[in-house]
């Protein structure tokens, strides 16, 4: 079998970082797609979370090649409406066509309808506004979007029969207060994952989407620690390596029957 092409976006720190190690060890080549962002320091926020967040994807792809893995990091601002084509062009110049999507970068922003200025751990909160509406929209709904697109035509054009879609998402029913348009744009992409679920499954390809747990990538406080351990609704404050356990199961051979569903990890 040839060696199968995944792409992950957000794959320099976290959960994204992770999941392409998970999957290089499953033998594929990954394509660690990032872009460096350097949020202003919170003092509601770990400094390590700051400085992941602005960290390159080359330690990532360091780490894979030590483990006789094949990586290439690729810097692509995701708000471009021109980075899919650009990172799966990049795909097919260092590796072939790409199989496995995940669609796992953030433009994470904190706003809130709420005149408070902090939320319950400490963390800064802006006014909901056009820019904090673009910042998250552009990275976390339309581009997941566009890259699916992508994805669909280049699988169609090659008469491919085996592809999978991950996706990742937070919030819940009554949406994400305190972080409200980061739960409205994950809200999206899950919605055009499952609708890639029916449209693709002709195709060979598989969607779903993983809503992980609190999982520490930097942020995780002991506040947030507490809190976990008396909530009724989260039961782990996991790593990111356990979550990327679950994607790379969803972009294996044998998740072949699992497709348009939403896997809540708790």
């Amino acid at each position: 079998m040839p060696m199968r092409v995944a792409l992950v976006t957000g794959a320099n720190h976290g959960i994204g970082a992770a999941t392409a190690q998970a999957l290089a060890a499953d033998g594929a080549a990954v394509v660690c797609a990032y872009w460096p962002v350097d949020n202003p320091a919170d003092p509601g926020v770990p400094e390590t979370y700051r400085v992941n967040r602005a960290e390159t994807a080359d330690a990532v792809v360091a780490a894979i090649r030590d483990c006789g893995g094949e990586a290439v990091a690729v810097a692509e601002d995701l708000t471009d409406p021109q980075a899919p084509p650009r990172l799966f062009d990049r795909a097919e110049a260092a590796f072939g066509p790409v199989d496995i999507l995940i669609n796992n970068a953030s433009g994470w922003v904190q706003d809130t309808f709420s005149p408070r200025g902090a939320d319950s751990f400490g963390r800064t909160l802006q006014p909901v506004s056009a820019a904090t509406w673009r910042q998250q929209f552009a990275v976390d709904a339309m581009a997941p979007a566009l890259l699916i697109a992508e994805f669909a035509g280049r699988h169609a054009a090659r008469d491919a029969t085996w592809g999978r879609i991950v996706g990742l998402t937070s919030g819940g029913d009554l949406g994400f207060p305190e972080e409200v348009s980061y739960g409205a744009a994950k809200a999206a992409q899950t919605n055009y994952t499952m609708s890639a679920a029916v449209e693709l499954a002709p195709l060979g390809i598989t969607a779903n989407v993983v809503h992980p747990p609190v999982t520490d990538t930097g942020w995780v406080t002991d506040a947030v620690r507490d809190f976990v351990s008396h909530s009724a609704a989260h039961v782990h404050v996991a790593t990111p390596a356990e979550v990327a356990e679950v994607i790379a199961y969803l972009a294996s051979d044998a998740s072949g029957l699992i497709t348009g569903n939403v896997i809540t990890l708790r």
